[in-house]
Formats: structure tokens, sequence, C-alpha cells
């Protein structure tokens, strides 16, 4: 009789005395995929990293029955305890044994979980090295061939190259394959399309499906996107506050969810809640045949003729009016972030680029005022705050610069207000002014990122994905923020996203950017409803898969 792959029974992990995955118990069975969703903060990813002990200072109960064999007995089980091991139990040397090579993990940020200072190839080699014993070279043939199961083109010459040098879709694709370096028999996905635009998570998604056929593993996703669970998944367990509280079939769970938890998450879609656009509202940021291009190494002789130059925005024109939202849409490399860099004064640009009439000048003192009418929230705030500062020094931080005149007493006010103004305050958040980053969740760190921005009364904020590294119902909460500080201030949005249902609930008008050039553009009704590129249809239809 084949047993489970693993048998969770009444797991439960504790950190001092607060415990926070209250003893849960599922199977996962050999070449399986199996979701595990649930909002931030859920239990999701410390119950998987809990399975082989990767939590400093946790403490673990209950057991993880883990059988890599393909046929076991009962009798030999029950008789034979090698066979079926107990990860709980089990002591850091034998631990060892298994992680990397019986169960492999693909963490949610590559840029993170790679080491700058070495090549990829290299950091995969030494997975080889380690693990499975091999030479040098033959390491060096066996980390090509998994990049090219990977589906990277000119795997060994990406090889060479360094995380930075290599795209989001690549640099997952890199973590895919040294995850696969040991063939192992469960591979855990740990939010591994989150950061990626609709084309990449399919690609991505369709890769682990593929490779999970392949290799005869089960696969653990770990996600809170509810249509990649859709698209990938055989069995979903719903995981609420370090409790599973629905699981089954994916189109049982996901079509008639039974848990009020279950039905919260998959109804947890944004309302269209903005003032309509005024057609005379003054121009705030303009752009006449804006172009942005970077220098770029040529091979063979032409090297000796200077660098090359490439194009990352084509002639592009826009207007942004006050109080309105312009929606940035493409996929990833289409030139949006270049573009939202441009019009931020942080990139040289050709063409014109107006702020209320004003070009950037590149000179620090003369661009000062415009950069307290222009500022920016990024992608992943845990990334852009300084973690060696307090929420007091973050938030003051451009207001001491832009408003040297006020004393003391006036930049704590300033702060404590604009604080209150994202959901932010003392009394939900004891000590609130002297905690760090770190000390908050995602959706918490965004709503501390987007008061820094708004402390110094800008007119335009530059929204770069803002959303795209949270979990519905927090993307849900930061976007009704932003649109009742539109409402509320008169904002005006350039919204950078590759999420189609962030436009339509943000949007007044939409440029769809591919390969650099626009595509297409007008009212986010018009472009969304009946899209006339066949890009934009594809960018739609991959939304609604």
């Amino acid at each position: 009789m084949r047993l489970p792959l693993l048998q969770v029974r009444d797991f439960r992990i504790a950190f001092g005395a607060t415990e926070v995955v209250h003893g849960i118990t599922f199977s996962l069975e050999h070449g399986e995929k199996l979701a595990l969703v649930g909002e931030s903060g859920s239990g999701k990813s410390v119950t998987a990293l809990g399975f082989v002990k990767l939590l400093e200072g946790a403490t673990m109960s209950g057991r993880c029955l883990w059988t890599p064999q393909d046929e076991v007995s009962l009798a030999a089980v029950s008789s034979d305890e090698i066979q079926t091991r107990d990860l709980v139990k089990l002591k850091e040397r034998d631990l060892q044994a298994i992680r990397g090579q019986e169960v492999a993990f693909v963490f949610q940020e590559p840029m993170t979980a790679l080491n700058p200072l070495f090549t990829v190839g290299d950091q995969i080699a030494e997975v080889l090295q380690i693990k499975r014993g091999m030479a040098p070279e033959e390491a060096r043939f066996e980390v090509i061939r998994l990049l090219s199961d990977t589906g990277i083109d000119a795997p060994s010459r990406r090889a060479k190259a360094y995380p930075h040098q290599l795209s989001g879709g690549q640099r997952q694709r890199v973590m895919i394959a040294m995850a696969l370096a040991c063939r192992p028999r469960l591979l855990v996905a740990d939010e591994p399309t989150t950061a990626l635009d609709v084309s990449l998570r399919g690609q991505i998604l369709d890769l682990l499906d593929s490779l999970q056929q392949r290799y005869g593993m089960a696969v653990l996703l770990i996600t809170h996107d509810l249509q990649a669970v859709r698209r990938f998944a055989d069995r979903v367990l719903v995981m609420e506050k370090g409790v599973l509280v629905e699981s089954g079939p994916v189109d049982q769970v996901l079509n008639r969810p039974q848990h009020a938890y279950t039905q919260h998450l998959i109804h947890s879609r944004v309302p269209r809640d903005v003032l309509p656009a005024q057609a005379n509202a003054p121009i705030l940021m303009q752009a006449k045949d804006l172009r942005v291009t970077y220098p770029v190494s040529r091979g063979g002789w032409r090297g000796w003729l200077g660098p090359g130059r490439f194009v990352a925005v084509h002639g592009l024109d826009f207007e942004l009016r006050a109080g309105q939202t312009l929606a940035v849409m493409g996929e990833s490399g289409s030139g949006k972030s270049s573009l939202a860099l441009a019009a931020l004064g942080l990139l040289p640009s050709a063409g014109e680029l107006r702020i209320e009439g004003q070009r950037w000048s590149k000179r620090s003192s003369q661009d000062l005022p415009l950069r307290r009418k222009v500022q920016v929230v990024f992608q992943d705030p845990f990334s852009s705050l300084s973690p060696r500062m307090n929420v007091q020094e973050l938030v003051s931080e451009g207001l001491r610069l832009h408003a040297p005149d006020l004393d003391d007493l006036g930049y704590l006010r300033r702060v404590l207000i604009t604080l209150a103004a994202v959901g932010l305050t003392e009394s939900e958040f004891p000590g609130l002014l002297l905690r760090y980053p770190h000390e908050f969740s995602g959706g918490q760190r965004q709503r501390l990122a987007i008061a820094r921005a708004l402390v110094v009364d800008p007119q335009v904020l530059v929204l770069d994905e803002p959303t795209s590294a949270l979990d519905v119902a927090i993307q849900k909460q930061v976007l009704e923020l932003l649109q009742r500080l539109q409402r509320e201030r008169g904002l005006s949005y350039l919204l950078i996203t590759h999420d189609v249902s962030v436009v339509r609930a943000m949007a007044h008008q939409v440029l769809v950017m591919q390969a650099g050039q626009v595509v297409e553009s007008g009212t986010v009704d018009a472009v969304l409803q009946q899209p006339q590129h066949a890009y934009t249809r594809l960018l739609v239809a991959a939304a609604h898969p």
C-alpha cells in the first residue's frame, strides 16, 4: 500500500508562549499539487518552514510523517520507523540531509534569496557539489541542463550572469532550477508568482506543472492568488490565523466555498469608488515625444566604437490632470518602470516632460520644489523603507527637507496627522513612532510608505506596482485607502501596474505599453471593455483565465 508522502497530524508552532499554528492536520500524496492559501499572517509560510525546522526560535509539536518511498506496506511502516520518519522528532543532522535534497523551496522574492555577489550558475553548482557530490566540471554541465529544463534561453550564457542582470521571470526560473538540482520529492513554492505580471505568472505555473510531471514530484503551492490555485492545483487548503478552516478539491472549494473566510477571500474584489474625471482640470504632468534610452555594451568589433543604446521608451505622449489617475499597463520589460523613473526625474530622458509647466533641471537645488510636488510609492516597502529608521524618522525625513522652518513639535504633529490619514494610530499600534518596518505586516508597511510620501503634501503620486506583493484582502484595503485619499485631497496618480483589476478599480485613463511603445490608450472603459489592440486583448484575457 502506498502511504502519503507527508502526513501532518495536530501540528503546532509557537514562538515563546505565543502559538501561531494551531493543531493543523492534512496529508499530501506523492505527485500531488496541493495549494495552501490565506491572507498575510495566516500561517502559510510558517507552516511550510516548520516542517523542516527552518524557523529560528520556534518550537514545533505534533507529527509530520515523511514517507518518500514509492511503495510502502502498512506492516513495514508500523514495524520499521526507518520507512516513515517524523520530521518533528528528527535531529538537525538528519534534517540537513532532507532539506534541499528531499524537500526543496522556491522562495517568493528571488532577488533577495539569490546572492548578488555570485553568478547564478555558481550558486546552482554549489548545491550540486554539496548535496550530490559532483565535481566542478560535472556540476557546470548539470547547471546548463537545469537552466535549459526551466526554459531559460541561452543557458550557458545566462549561467554566467549575476542576479541583477536577469529579469524577474528569469530569476524565478533560476530559483526553480536550484530547487530541482537534487530532484526532490516535494517542491515547496512559496508565492512564486506574486510580483510577476499575468503573462509571466502563467508561464511560471505552466513550467511548474510540466516539471512536476517530468520529475514526478509533489508540489505545495503557497499563495494568495486564487487564479493561480484554480489554474494549477488539484486540492486546496484554506488557512486563517493558524487554523485550517476548509479543504477539498479546487473546483469544490473555490466554486462552492462553505466557510465564511473562504467566501471572504473569493469575493475580496475592489469596488470602483473614484470621482469622475474632470475634462477641464489643470494639467499637472505632461509628456511629449518622451524617450528613455540606456547605454548597453556591444560585443565584437562594434564594442570598440562605444556602447550601443537600448530604447526603453519610444516617443510617448500623455497628460495627467488634477484629481485623475493615469494607469500605465503592460508586462515586465514593456517600459513602465522606465517611464515612472523619468517622470520622477530620476532617469535621463529626451523629449519634453513638464510638471506644472516646469522641467526637471537635473540640479538638486532647482528640482527641490518639484520633488515636493511629485512623490513615489514603490512596489516593495520592505526594500524601500530603511530598516534602521523608526516610523517617526521615516515619515519625517522628507518633511525636514521640504519644510525646514517647522520646529520639532510641528514635525511631530504633521507626522501623526499623516499616519492617522493612512490608518496607523497610536491607539491601535502602541509605541507606533518608535517601531521599525519589520514590526509591521506587508499591508501596514505599504500604508507607512504612503504616509512617507503624503507628509509633504504632494500633488502627484507615482504608484509603482503598489499592491502586487499583497494578498487580495490587503490589496483591497490599500486600494480603498488610495481611492479615499484621492477623493479627499484631489491627488493625481501615475499608476504603474500589470494588474487589470487594479486598473479597473482606480484608473480614469489608460496607456498600454509593449516593448517601450504605447499600443493603445483611452478611457478605462474603452480600453478594458472594448480593447482594439491584440496585445491589450491578451492582457485582459490573461486576467480572467
